[in-house]
């Protein structure tokens, strides 16, 4: 295992990301922000299962609305999720979130930028920036004729024009694709070069059996280099399923310890027993077993 590389730290609600902080497993809900009773509901389940920091979509005004309503009810960071509209993430912070992720891919006017970046200044409230390889600025896209690592860390670097003109670094950064290896490269290259914190992830990675290979590997070697500070698994389906991948890749790289560690043979013309019924009587058995 490499060393961790070193980065800024930054403060979102009680959890700290970066520096010396512990790599934090969050996820995001899937239901409708509107409905703040079953958006409580997924987030108290979520907790339950280990989730550090929350993120829900802001889609419209009423989303915003229901943010406060969301937060005094639970016991996690909760960060609005922003596409197209900056105004939404204005009254974002004005009502009360302790985060807020913004795409600049889909808000690519720096003035407008520049004014969710004033806002957050005055309370102190940390941004992420989640560069995608879905939402790529046009002109980049036309510059290197599709996604590639190198796009994806030139999206990356324009915010940061952005940020050191207006001398803000409360800042974690993401650089997501839907390719790997592209993924992966991006990352290396970002953290060679910066010292903001990584959000790790692959995005869009798919059902649950095809995201979690490629979210094993693409977010497991990023750690192993040393690499990342927090990590969401991107899969289609309840969230309860990114959260308990994430710590057992975070297990696997003996970077946090949480659950038991199953130790079970594949079987052969030996085995005597059942052995795959005993082993899901003790995954049901001891599956709220969330103590190191």
């Amino acid at each position: 295992m490499y060393a961790r590389e070193q980065t800024r730290s930054v403060r979102v609600g009680n959890l700290i990301i970066g520096g010396n902080a512990p790599i934090s497993v969050q996820s995001m809900t899937t239901t409708d922000t509107r409905n703040v009773s079953d958006t409580i509901a997924q987030i108290k389940k979520m907790e339950i299962e280990g989730c550090e920091l929350v993120r829900v979509a802001v889609p419209d005004l009423k989303s915003c609305y229901s943010l406060p309503l969301i937060k005094k009810e639970i016991n996690i960071p909760l960060v609005a999720d922003i596409h197209y509209d900056y105004k939404l993430a204005l009254k974002s912070i004005e009502l009360g979130v302790d985060g807020l992720r913004i795409n600049p891919g889909n808000i690519r006017n720096v003035e407008k930028i520049k004014s969710v970046i004033k806002s957050a200044r005055e309370k102190s409230l940390p941004i992420r920036f989640g560069i995608n390889s879905g939402s790529l600025d046009k002109d980049i896209l036309k510059k290197y004729n599709k996604v590639t690592p190198k796009a994806l860390i030139e999206s990356a670097k324009n915010i940061i024009t952005v940020l050191e003109e207006v001398n803000y670094h409360n800042i974690i950064f993401s650089i997501k694709s839907t390719n790997v290896i592209d993924t992966i490269q991006a990352n290396n290259i970002f953290s060679s070069k910066f010292n903001y914190p990584l959000h790790l992830g692959i995005t869009e990675a798919g059902p649950p059996f095809q995201g979690t290979i490629k979210s094993s590997i693409g977010i497991g070697l990023l750690l192993y280099q040393g690499i990342g500070n927090t990590i969401r698994v991107s899969l289609t389906g309840d969230p309860i399923e990114e959260i308990k991948v994430g710590y057992e890749i975070l297990k696997a790289l003996h970077l946090r310890k949480r659950g038991l560690n199953l130790i079970s043979c594949p079987t052969c013309a030996r085995c005597k027993v059942d052995l795959n019924k005993i082993i899901k009587k003790v995954e049901r058995q001891f599956c709220n077993i969330n103590k190191p």
